[in-house]
């Protein structure tokens, strides 16, 4: 079993990186024979899609040692991610929607060939099998009875990029209203109770998957 924790806030109190770290102590817990990868965005250099991006759709045998090298982060993080079993992220809203960081790292690791391809059905995502935990962190409220909602751009845009990638099974939690100091306590005790019922969850349903596999073996 292994765990990715992808954390996406540049700052070290963030309560996204608090919220994660929160999720990993419950994991091993629950888990104390698994593994925990941990990557961090805001101390990650993330290359800009440039030109030489063409390289992913051309016959990866034939990359020049310059192109190997630009692809060689995008490559690293497709690679923590086909490993893992669960995949954690932190994800502060910045203006209704992701980090520029978290944004960077999507645009690594949507990849032709690697994390998706086309067929003549459309595009089909190759990274099934795997639970995504997605743990905001808001300064209000966004939620769908809420006046906010209709500036919720993160939640839609996360799930619909994570589909594109075969990531279906995605949860999200929100620690919202984080800027209004009588509401971030509770919010993010609910959040807490939250992260504990998912991970118990997401243990339980793993190791069905891994029983299961094995049987039929």
């Amino acid at each position: 079993m292994r765990l990715l924790k992808i954390d996406s806030s540049a700052r070290r109190s963030s309560v996204s990186r608090q919220l994660t770290a929160k999720f990993v102590e419950a994991w091993k817990e629950e888990n104390p024979a698994g593994e925990v990868l941990e990557r961090d965005l805001s101390t990650t250099l993330l290359p800009h899609i440039t030109d030489d991006w063409s390289a992913t759709y051309g016959d990866p045998s034939k990359l020049t040692p310059a192109q190997q090298q630009y692809l060689s982060t995008s490559d690293a993080l497709i690679e923590e991610l086909v490993g893992a079993d669960t995949i954690v992220v932190g994800a502060p809203m910045y203006n209704f929607t992701i980090s520029w960081e978290l944004k960077a790292w999507i645009d690594q690791v949507v990849r032709v060939g690697k994390t998706m391809t086309y067929g003549a059905t459309g595009p089909k995502g190759l990274l099934g099998g795997k639970k995504v935990v997605v743990i905001t962190s808001r300064g209000g409220s966004y939620s769908a009875d809420s006046p906010g909602a209709q500036f919720d751009f993160q939640e839609s845009y996360l799930r619909r990029i994570l589909r594109f990638m075969g990531l279906t099974d995605v949860t999200f939690i929100h620690a919202q209203n984080q800027a209004r100091r009588e509401q971030s306590e509770p919010s993010r005790a609910a959040a807490l109770e939250r992260i504990g019922q998912i991970v118990s969850q997401t243990v339980s349903a793993a190791e069905h998957r891994s029983k299961l596999s094995e049987s039929q073996n």
